[in-house]
């Protein structure tokens, strides 16, 4: 046996990407106008490259794309209702914090006094959601007499007032912020107070004597500690409103004389490019023998280049139609009719891998005489219905539960138990666990709580 370096040949398979590749998997799982970026950088660079005149006008079939795809999808729906624009159901910005809180005040069960107190707390909440002048000198500087009497009225109003949504604000520390959150969710118990009192050992990490101090053992301290994590520390930056986002759908359902619909690619924003034939001839005349190889690249890459954006929208509008057609219940009767659906039922319909699919409706959003949505919203997973009833989607049953908690009354609070029992005599095989998560999902608030905010209303 020798040991020493030899030569040898081998041949093997292997996938290779090359960068039209990855380019034209890019451009499928970009939006409209994230592609249209990508392409105006590919015009920079390739002077054959240029936009057509306008969107309607026929492309030459020498380097053009073609027209949108326009496909039929669904048969005769009158029920559907009317085309709406999208951008009509677009709520406007949520008021500010201070509004928002003025707001819960007015409805309090405050005097003028309580109201003074409030409206001038309001102003003193730093960008944390604290308020941290002392209830004595906030008394003293509203002149509120006697002093001692003053600061303890203060101090009402402002524990009341920890209680506003979002529940933590007006809080004078960190602690008592996180106190008012679990004392919300009827968690401050004796242990959970005394570890909020000794925060500073969790910060260092003092397991042992946090242990010690709270009197559990280790796996009831790590349930705790996964609570607090779960809290607002900073409410006020929580409950600060996002900027608007104006979302430009990428695929139209428009209907027809007939009665019916269609989808196309949004005309406004689908990147479109033609090569300039002429200016192609002109240049290929003029060149020299060597400068005829980099024009020849040129061409061939503003030649693959619309191609790939033709394959691209007849991809989408493949996928969008299979989508469409298969929740045609979702548009006639909306979000409780969706059915379960997954990547591999739309790849098994239009002939794509599942994650040709999932790159297609990634960033994509279509406009349905329901509003706007995006394409992966009409992806939901399976719950099972009962004695061998249809399946139903997942979204569907959110819905359904939502609708149940908005109907019910203040005498008439609902249990998850509650209902999962009326899901179940609806043929919805779930569990109380399902509900409860769906529950949060949607941020509504559990039946105790939901019992207080009523009686509180009342």
């Amino acid at each position: 046996m020798t040991i020493g370096p030899k030569l040898a040949l081998r041949q093997a398979q292997s996938l290779v990407m090359t960068p039209q590749l990855r380019q034209a998997i890019l451009l499928l799982q970009l939006s409209n106008l994230d592609a249209w970026s990508v392409v105006e950088q590919e015009m920079e660079r390739n002077p054959l490259l240029e936009r057509p005149e306008t969107a309607d006008t026929p492309l030459p079939a020498s380097g053009g794309m073609p027209p949108h795809p326009v496909l039929p999808t669904l048969g005769p729906s009158r029920n559907a209702g009317t085309w709406h624009d999208p951008r009509d159901a677009m709520a406007g910005p949520a008021p500010p914090l201070h509004e928002r809180l003025a707001e819960q005040v007015r409805l309090s069960p405050f005097d003028a006094e309580d109201q003074r107190i409030a409206a001038y707390l309001i102003t003193l909440l730093n960008a944390d959601g604290r308020v941290t002048m002392p209830s004595a000198e906030i008394a003293r500087a509203l002149g509120i007499e006697p002093p001692s009497t003053g600061a303890a009225r203060v101090e009402q109003v402002r524990q009341a007032m920890m209680q506003f949504e979002p529940t933590g604000l007006f809080a004078h520390d960190l602690g008592e912020c996180l106190a008012a959150q679990l004392r919300e969710r009827d968690r401050l118990d004796p242990a959970m107070a005394m570890l909020l009192r000794h925060l500073d050992l969790l910060a260092r990490r003092d397991l042992r004597r946090l242990r010690t101090l709270c009197g559990v053992d280790q796996d009831d301290l790590a349930t705790m500690i996964a609570e607090i994590r779960a809290l607002s520390p900073r409410p006020a930056l929580d409950a600060a409103p996002p900027e608007a986002c104006i979302i430009v759908p990428d695929i139209l359902m428009l209907p027809t004389s007939d009665d019916d619909w269609i989808i196309e690619l949004n005309p406004d924003t689908t990147p479109r490019v033609v090569v300039n034939s002429a200016l192609t001839l002109r240049t290929t005349l003029r060149l020299r023998d060597a400068d005829r190889p980099f024009m020849t690249e040129r061409l061939a890459s503003a030649n693959w280049l619309v191609r790939a954006l033709q394959q691209r929208a007849e991809t989408i509008i493949r996928v969008a139609t299979a989508i469409m057609r298969r929740q045609s219940d979702f548009l006639t009767h909306g979000v409780s009719h969706l059915r379960p659906l997954v990547l591999r039922d739309i790849a098994e319909a239009v002939g794509l891998h599942e994650s040709t699919v999932s790159r297609v409706t990634a960033n994509k959003y279509i406009a349905t005489p329901r509003g706007l949505f995006e394409l992966k919203y009409f992806f939901t997973t399976a719950i099972p219905g009962r004695t061998g009833s249809d399946d139903h989607s997942a979204e569907a049953v959110r819905h359904r539960i939502k609708l149940l908690i908005s109907h019910e009354s203040d005498r008439d609070i609902l249990s998850d138990d509650a209902i999962v029992n009326k899901l179940r005599k609806e043929g919805i095989d779930i569990s109380r666990r399902t509900v409860a998560k769906y529950r949060d999902a949607l941020r509504i608030p559990n039946s105790a709580q939901r019992k207080r905010e009523k009686a509180f209303e009342a």
